[in-house]
């Protein structure tokens, strides 16, 4: 099969594509003909060798991917209620860059009805991702008050959206008036361009002062203490990266005066049942709202994967608004 690999730690440009030995799908798993597979965050620092797959995970990179389901273990997947040729789409730990990929049948979810293979390769990674921590660790009711911070990144575009069809206001944060622009017509209730304003005086101000009930943040270094300050009575952070660095300064009073919490996860290490449970919520809460097109996955670009290099190099420039896919003949 052809497949990116990593050829050593560096720019974009050490992305090649390669010729693999094809995988073999095991217990509990299927083996996916891809047709796309999406780009993240989390590939750009495996790249550079800061983020290293899981002991287990093949060592290509890639988290998420759509295709036809070409073989797997009959039993597990009569059990999930799928079959050889189904099209799918599922999170994986990694080897998503490649024309066949084996996943956990737990992590598959079936491709939405009307969507295409690259609006579909642009769901697992953002949507388990935001259903795992603003929804299950966070606990996001209908009527909170949800503060995004990166709205028109992957993850934002997806928490944007999937906190509105469920009952919350949201207030999102972007680097340009343009990005601000995209968080209001996905559906943010208010658009704080970071660059321009103190996002966290903004955003006690919309709230009369009350302050926000969840912040998904991908920040973390100095975002922390003036999310703390934002944060309503019982308030909630979530901290799911570091791209501000891993070490915060904050007024731990108003951790103890508000009754805040402060939390954090990564998925990609995370046991197959975990994920599988995500999944479970998924395909009962959220694959009607994308059927229903309450819901809609943002694709930026979609490159040939021979192009990984220029995909990756448009994430790093922070020029993209939503998803972008890499796809395969």
């Amino acid at each position: 099969m052809q497949a990116v690999e990593i050829s050593a730690f560096g720019a974009p440009d050490v992305l090649r594509l390669t010729e693999r030995p094809a995988p073999v799908a095991g217990a509990g798993e299927v083996l996916i003909r891809v047709r796309a597979s999406g780009v993240n965050r989390p590939d750009v620092l495996q790249r550079s060798g800061s983020y290293p797959p899981p002991p287990g995970a093949s060592d290509l990179p890639g988290l998420e991917v759509a295709g036809v389901i070409e073989s797997g273990d009959a039993g597990a997947m009569a059990q999930a209620g799928f079959k050889i040729g189904d099209r799918v789409c599922a999170l994986v730990a990694g080897g998503g860059y490649a024309q066949l990929c084996v996943a956990p049948v737990g992590q598959c979810l079936p491709v939405p009805a009307g969507f295409d293979d690259v609006q579909a390769a642009a769901l697992p990674e953002t949507f388990f991702t935001v259903w795992s921590n603003v929804f299950d660790r966070a606990c996001l009711q209908p009527g909170e008050t949800l503060l995004v911070q990166g709205g028109t990144s992957g993850i934002g575009v997806t928490a944007i959206q999937l906190a509105k069809a469920l009952g919350a206001r949201v207030i999102a944060t972007a680097g340009s008036d343009e990005k601000c622009a995209a968080c209001l017509s996905l559906g943010a209730d208010h658009a704080i361009n970071y660059k321009t304003q103190d996002f966290s005086a903004v955003a006690r101000e919309l709230t009369g002062g009350l302050g926000v009930n969840v912040v998904l943040d991908m920040v973390a270094g100095g975002y922390v203490a003036r999310e703390v300050e934002c944060l309503a009575e019982d308030g909630r952070l979530v901290i799911i990266a570091v791209q501000g660095g891993v070490k915060a300064e904050f007024n731990a009073g108003l951790v103890l005066r508000r009754r805040l919490h402060i939390t954090g996860s990564t998925l990609r290490p995370r046991p197959v049942a975990f994920k599988a449970a995500i999944a479970q919520a998924l395909r009962e809460r959220v694959w009607p709202l994308l059927e229903q097109g309450r819901v809609k996955p943002v694709i930026h670009s979609a490159f040939d994967a021979a192009r990984a290099a220029e995909a990756h190099a448009l994430m790093e420039s922070n020029q993209h608004i939503g998803k972008i896919v890499l796809t395969w003949a």
